[in-house]
């Protein structure tokens, strides 16, 4: 994803539009052919993360469109008052791309995981949220908002689903319909969803915008009981669903990131086993959860 986010940003440039680019001292060299070709759309602030959101709502202010990119800690966590005052509030128009999602940095530890980026951007009024499963899945949807009138949060990660799904903005995707129980798939654990259920009788659907969170697909499919499987907090889309079925009796549960901080190192597929978000333990919590 990282390596076609340039290449998108500079087609859009070669046909006219007036974006400009910040970046948090990372992705520098990828956006090589930006800073060569178009020097006046894009500055490199390095690690003054609120003060380059502050910049970003100016330039937006002035109609030009930001899009701001930077580690989700960083950028999610050190700048949410400015996300929050600068965009929500104002209901300015930019786009927030960010790398390092949930513990996808595993080497460098707790100051570089973010496992609370969905909740906190779903807090702000006005924001839009995106976490695409794929490369392709990224440039519809990147496609599908960069230029229109929302604050945009695009969660970029280093793994990808090999299923390939025709995504939609704002919509979720019935992947598999059968029997009573809904798991709700996000982004980059559709694989390893599909995975832990390929012989097992449950719909699922399969979210990568989670604001506007698809409401409809849910009451549709709905019959009792709901599995929520994606690489944030655990809790995360809860509100979401107990709203969209209020007037309904619902058993919900998650495999999601354990509030709890990661202090073990290693490869991501490590640390996914280490807390439990795997096709082992989705296909152990899916059994229990038809049994009852």
């Amino acid at each position: 994803m990282r390596g076609l986010f340039p290449k998108l940003v500079k087609s859009y440039l070669d046909e006219g539009n007036d974006l400009f680019v910040l970046l948090g001292d990372i992705g520098v060299y990828s956006f090589r052919d930006i800073f060569e070709n178009y020097p006046k759309n894009i500055e490199n602030l390095g690690t003054i993360e609120q003060s380059m959101v502050g910049i970003a709502a100016g330039i937006s202010l002035g109609g030009t469109i930001p899009i701001v990119h930077t580690i989700t800690p960083f950028l999610i966590e050190r700048a949410f008052e400015q996300l929050k005052i600068d965009f929500g509030y104002q209901k300015l128009r930019g786009n927030f791309l960010s790398v390092g999602g949930a513990f996808d940095y595993t080497g460098l530890g707790g100051t570089h995981h973010c496992p609370a980026d969905v909740n906190l951007i779903k807090s702000i009024p006005n924001f839009q949220c995106i976490i695409p499963g794929n490369v392709k899945e990224f440039e519809k949807l990147f496609r599908s908002t960069v230029l229109n009138n929302f604050p945009t949060y695009i969660r970029l990660s280093d793994t990808s689903n090999a299923h390939e799904v025709d995504v939609e903005f704002g919509k979720a995707t019935v992947i598999k319909e059968d029997g009573d129980l809904v798991i709700i798939a996000v982004g980059d654990m559709l694989d390893t969803t599909l995975e832990a259920t390929k012989n097992l009788p449950v719909t699922v659907l399969y979210f990568t915008t989670l604001e506007p969170f698809d409401k409809d697909c849910l009451q549709r499919y709905f019959k009792s009981k709901i599995l929520i499987v994606g690489s944030f907090y655990t809790g995360t889309l809860v509100n979401d669903v107990t709203e969209a079925l209020k007037d309904k009796k619902i058993i919900i549960e998650s495999i999601a990131i354990p509030r709890n901080f990661i202090y073990k190192y290693g490869t991501k597929e490590e640390l996914k086993k280490y807390i439990g978000l795997t096709a082992e333990a989705i296909n152990n919590k899916v059994n229990k959860l038809l049994t009852i």
